[in-house]
């Protein structure tokens, strides 16, 4: 009988081909079964039983960015466009990440924009760079620096911004517990840095609201 893991956590790379260990994945699902122990569970009742396959598989999947790179996955759609000089701007990419202190999820969403120097990107590519960066452990403040370089040096725009809005579980969850604290940063590179015109327009443009 088919265990019930999802088609998305089977596409991921096996933890065995990413350590290039052939134990890795049987490693990890024991140290799971023995987390288990110490939480005083017996992995060995039926609702536990393939809860270390399932856990090893969703970690594969929700890490998978260290198997990405960002020239690979931009790189097929890099297009000319001599004259192009208007701010190109894709906001509300949703994002989910692994805080790396505790492991515990934080999602929200990110506001992407560029100005192009004689070279433009297919615009689902910039969700796509967010996914290269979320999809590892990570800090809010490193990823957003992250994105912005990553654009930065395959684009070489004009200017780069990005700013991530984003809650954090192990701020809800745990510790302080306060579920309406929201953290915003920001990265900006170019033109977004050097021009006050440029920077105020993205960030109005950012943090504008939908009406209606």
């Amino acid at each position: 009988m088919r265990d019930d893991i999802s088609l998305d956590d089977e596409l991921a790379a096996p933890l065995d081909e990413r350590n290039d260990n052939d134990d890795a994945e049987d490693e990890f699902r024991e140290l799971v079964r023995r987390q288990l122990e110490l939480l005083g569970e017996d992995p060995g009742r039926e609702g536990l039983l393939r809860t270390p396959k399932r856990v090893a598989a969703s970690l594969a999947w929700l890490t998978r960015g260290y198997e990405m790179d960002v020239e690979r996955v931009m790189g097929g759609a890099l297009f000319d466009a001599e004259g192009a000089s208007n701010m190109v701007m894709v906001r509300d990419i949703e994002l989910y990440s692994l805080c790396e202190h505790h492991m515990l999820p934080f999602y929200g969403r990110a506001h992407i924009a560029y100005i192009p120097n004689g070279k433009i990107v297919g615009l689902s590519k910039l969700p796509r760079v967010v996914e290269v960066f979320a999809r590892r452990l990570q800090v809010q403040e490193r990823l957003t620096e992250q994105i912005a370089s990553a654009l930065d040096e395959v684009l070489a725009p004009m200017g780069v911004g990005v700013v991530i809005e984003a809650y954090h579980l192990c701020m809800m969850m745990r510790g302080v517990e306060k579920q309406n604290s929201k953290t915003i940063t920001s990265a900006v590179r170019g033109s977004f840095r050097s021009d006050q015109r440029t920077r105020e327009e993205f960030l109005t443009l950012a943090y504008a609201r939908h009406t209606g």
